[in-house]
């Protein structure tokens, strides 16, 4: 299963157990980032989710996501560029934010953890 939770996190795991919450629980757990053609995991596990962070479940089709021309590299290598990326969005945001409070008259509560 591919699991995309409220702060962009991608986990990868085997569905084990799951309640009317949506809270989840995932075995043998890998936490993927990707930057252009190139991705990384990270070994995470057993993995308890609260239904609430949950803003994508999907089944992987384990036979097509082998034709998928990624790379995988080390954690350590990518993981400086995927900080980069999120922080550079999240300043995007945040300027997004700033400019619909101060001339639409939008809220700029609630967005608190919502990265995806």
């Amino acid at each position: 299963m591919l699991v995309i939770l409220r702060d962009g996190r991608k986990l990868h795991g085997v569905l084990r157990s799951y309640d009317q919450f949506a809270n989840l629980v995932l075995e043998d757990t890998v936490e993927r980032i990707y930057h252009g053609n190139v991705y990384a995991e990270s070994w995470r596990g057993l993995y308890l989710i609260r239904g609430e962070n949950v803003v994508l479940l999907g089944e992987i089709d384990l036979d097509r996501e082998d034709d998928i021309p990624l790379q995988q590299v080390d954690w350590h290598t990518l993981e400086p560029f995927h900080k980069a990326e999120t922080e550079a969005k999240k300043q995007r945001e945040e300027a997004k934010s700033q400019i619909l409070f101060e001339k639409k008259g939008f809220c700029k509560e609630g967005g608190e953890g919502d990265g995806y």
